[in-house]
């Protein structure tokens, strides 16, 4: 049973309580988080909201990475990237007392997302028809890593939103959309790496919401192309919340949105590069991830901790859409990952 989002609306009542729960294909809800009511002392709330906006484009050799984010007490501003071929990967991380500097929209259609200090300027805005990356950092590896990127949203193009009650009056509001078309460029070990649509696509992780301080879940994501050249998304996960209503499990065929029920993995948390195994319980997914590369992000600054095994890889198996096409997917190279937090 998967309850879809009623919407037009707002996300929290005048109480702080979700006004409704479930999935949509495009973003409903307003996310009036100055509404949340979670503790009794009003002033400590803003400590304990999360936000972030996190973008990536695949390349047909490079993962590129960049994300803005706002964890209450902390803003976490960081870049990666990663060569497929030689499994060259190096990660930046600024973390910022009290997130002084990040500026988030409100919602995920409209707004502009910004940080910038001596070390990083990343710049995320929202237009018609697409968003736009704008990043310079100049200290990256040895040398800048800068980037100027259009990634092309058209109207029609359908995302997998999702609202989890998290109980105590906490939420999960997310929207994560894949497969949008990529163009520009990005410099990188000096060399520019020309971006074109017909070979590139990027996605978007929008998250808000507020997390219990002990927090889990695993997150596969993958935006490629099929042989006959349509596009293909991937996006799975369980772990936090209340998923009865509905879950995020989802893949996505030339922009439009076909919703999962429950997908169970299988993986060996202590040998992560062994092969993963997604299935879904109405057998409309069946999939073998096999990774070629770990990254592994840990963060540990007392009050936060982070820990993050992001597995990159191929995917491998068939999905069937709402109208009973088998679609057959052969090294689909995407990444899955598991995530530990308290924050």
């Amino acid at each position: 049973m998967q309850r879809m989002l009623k919407g037009p609306g707002s996300l929290l009542d005048a109480q702080g309580n979700l006004t409704d729960i479930g999935w949509a294909r495009q973003p409903l809800l307003d996310c009036n988080l100055d509404k949340a009511r979670f503790y009794r002392l009003r002033f400590m709330q803003w400590l304990r909201i999360k936000r972030w906006d996190y973008y990536a484009v695949t390349t047909p050799t490079h993962f590129f990475s960049f994300t803005i984010s706002d964890v209450g007490y902390l803003g976490s501003i960081f870049a990666y990237v990663i060569d497929f071929a030689s499994g060259r990967y190096h990660e930046e991380t600024l973390t910022i007392p009290f997130a002084r500097g990040v500026e988030l929209p409100r919602n995920s259609s409209k707004g502009d997302s910004h940080f910038e200090n001596k070390s990083a300027s990343l710049h995320f805005s929202r237009e018609s028809g697409a968003h736009r990356l704008a990043v310079r950092w100049p200290n990256f590896e040895n040398g800048p890593l800068n980037a100027d990127l259009r990634l092309a949203l058209a109207p029609n193009h359908e995302s997998m939103v999702i609202v989890i009650p998290i109980r105590g009056k906490r939420f999960y509001y997310n929207r994560k959309i894949n497969c949008l078309p990529a163009s520009g460029w990005v410099e990188y070990q000096g060399q520019r790496h020309e971006i074109a649509p017909s070979t590139c696509l990027g996605n978007l992780d929008w998250g808000r919401g507020v997390w219990e301080y002990n927090s889990f879940w695993v997150w596969a994501s993958a935006s490629g192309f099929l042989p006959d050249r349509r596009t293909i998304g991937l996006n799975l996960g369980f772990g936090f919340g209340d998923t009865s209503a509905a879950g995020e499990n989802a893949f996505i065929l030339n922009g439009k949105l076909h919703k999962l029920e429950e997908v169970k993995f299988s993986y060996d948390s202590k040998n992560f590069m062994k092969p993963w195994h997604m299935t879904g319980s109405d057998g409309r997914l069946d999939l073998e991830f096999t990774p070629f590369f770990e990254r592994v992000a840990k963060t540990d600054a007392r009050v936060l901790s982070s820990e993050v095994h992001q597995m990159f890889g191929r995917y491998t198996g068939r999905v069937v859409t709402d109208q009973g096409e088998q679609i057959d997917i052969e090294n689909l190279v995407g990444f899955a990952e598991e995530h530990h937090a308290k924050w």
